[in-house]
């Protein structure tokens, strides 16, 4: 589709400085331009990539400048999105705060809203986003796609070294209600250094070395496997089989009082599916790696307003034939058990594993996340957007009538987010090989 390119140019943080002195000392920050920030062990465990997502808003939408002068203004308390990333003289990679401000790309699309929606992960909308390779400096880019009907998509790209989805989230709904003319509060919480703070002396109680970063001597037989061909697909679970699943989960639970939650149980019924449709060998094993927010886990807890990674992960694993002959709620405790593992210990473990592997010498640490073309296949990495503020993204005319992760490069990975139809109910996008598709999409729905 022919759109009309209207400008393209970098945003910087308004000039001023946050309104009051106690803004200043909550941002908990400098002030001064230049200041570097060491990338955290989370955000080095984190995915080495740009995150495409999409929003669609029905008319009326604020015009473009209104809703630019507001991005602008929010920066301020995002310092590190509009910074970069470099390198300081211990070879560290940092963030710095230089205020070199965000791409923003404003296009035009003369046709109506109601022809792209609902979004269709067969089609190409990557006109509609800024670009995600090659050699991209700024850290947020922002592409504002006005429709001949007044509708907006807006296109959105962050690096995720930066931060995690739940940052992410906080940032929108801070830049919804500074368009609406309201305070950014919560006020984002920036103190690194406090979350990441090790204890004295550092305690690494499980082999992170192994986990969350990749040995630096691999067995051939786990080097990633690349798939020229992925397909993606949303499959949409409603309301009245999400409250299915939980009951029939409940009623085949052995425990007693024992409550799955509506991700555990949607996760469950998945991997069961996936599997079947993989038609892979009852010995095999497959695991999940499933991301677990820290924000909550590491005590003293920390605030959900954090700006930055905070994010590790669960790995339940099960053979096939466990999976394909046991019921849903034998895979739900299997689910819940490992992620109830990723506890304040294991997160404190993590951090101190960090602090002992900065005295060595900072050394390189890969991360295990998955590349581009990756398969993943028997396994499969699952991402809940679930608790994103999605519906509290108000920019003035109503939260989003639709949203979208719409690149999704790795065969076995699924993200859960909540659907922005009347319904409700949530939506699943995953990307699997072509050949597992038909009988996936035959079976999804299938409980018993």
């Amino acid at each position: 589709m022919a759109i009309g390119l209207i400008n393209n140019t970098i945003l910087k943080p308004y000039s001023s400085s946050p309104s009051s002195s106690d803004d200043i000392q909550s941002l908990d920050i400098s002030s001064n331009n230049d200041v570097l920030v060491p990338l955290t062990i989370f955000d080095k465990a984190a995915f080495d990539l740009h995150v495409a997502v999409l929003y669609a808003f029905k008319a009326p939408m604020p015009s473009n400048e209104v809703m630019k002068a507001a991005l602008s203004k929010v920066l301020v308390y995002y310092p590190h999105l509009a910074g970069r990333f470099t390198t300081d003289g211990q070879g560290r990679t940092c963030i710095v705060l230089n205020n070199a401000g965000i791409r923003v790309t404003e296009t035009y699309v003369p046709t109506s809203l109601a022809e792209l929606l609902p979004f269709d992960p067969s089609k190409d909308v990557r006109h509609l986003l800024p670009p995600v390779e090659g050699n991209i400096e700024e850290l947020l880019q922002i592409q504002l796609n006005r429709y001949a009907c007044g509708g907006l998509v807006i296109g959105q790209t962050a690096h995720h070294r930066v931060c995690d989805g739940q940052s992410m989230s906080s940032f929108f709904v801070a830049w919804a209600r500074t368009v609406r003319g309201l305070a950014t509060d919560p006020l984002p919480y920036h103190d690194r250094l406090a979350v990441s703070q090790p204890r004295n002396p550092p305690k690494v109680d499980f082999d992170h070395r192994s986990i969350e970063f990749k040995k630096t001597t691999m067995n051939p037989d786990m080097a990633p496997v690349f798939s020229p061909s992925i397909e993606t697909l949303i499959i949409h679970y409603s309301p009245e089989f999400v409250k299915k699943l939980k009951a029939k989960i409940s009623e085949q639970s052995s425990a007693q009082n024992q409550r799955y939650s509506t991700f555990e149980c949607l996760l469950s019924h998945t991997w069961k599916k996936v599997t079947e449709a993989r038609g892979l060998d009852l010995e095999e094993s497959t695991q999940v790696r499933v991301a677990v927010n820290g924000r909550a886990r590491i005590k003293p807890s920390v605030p959900m307003e954090y700006f930055g990674n905070l994010v590790l992960w669960a790995y339940p694993k099960l053979k096939v034939k466990e999976l394909l002959e046991h019921n849903h709620a034998y895979i739900a405790k299997a689910i819940h058990d490992e992620v109830t593992r990723v506890d304040n210990n294991y997160f404190k473990s993590f951090i101190d594993f960090g602090e002992i592997a900065k005295a060595d010498g900072g050394e390189e640490l890969e991360a295990t996340a998955p590349e581009f073309g990756n398969s993943l296949c028997p396994d499969l990495e699952v991402d809940s957007w679930l608790r994103f503020q999605f519906h509290d993204l108000d920019f003035g005319g109503g939260g989003p009538c639709a949203f979208f992760p719409p690149n999704i490069p790795v065969e076995g990975l699924v993200i859960f987010l909540p659907t922005c139809s009347e319904d409700g109910g949530v939506d699943a996008v995953l990307s699997l090989l072509p050949e597992h598709v038909p009988l996936f999409k035959q079976i999804s729905h299938s409980i018993d």
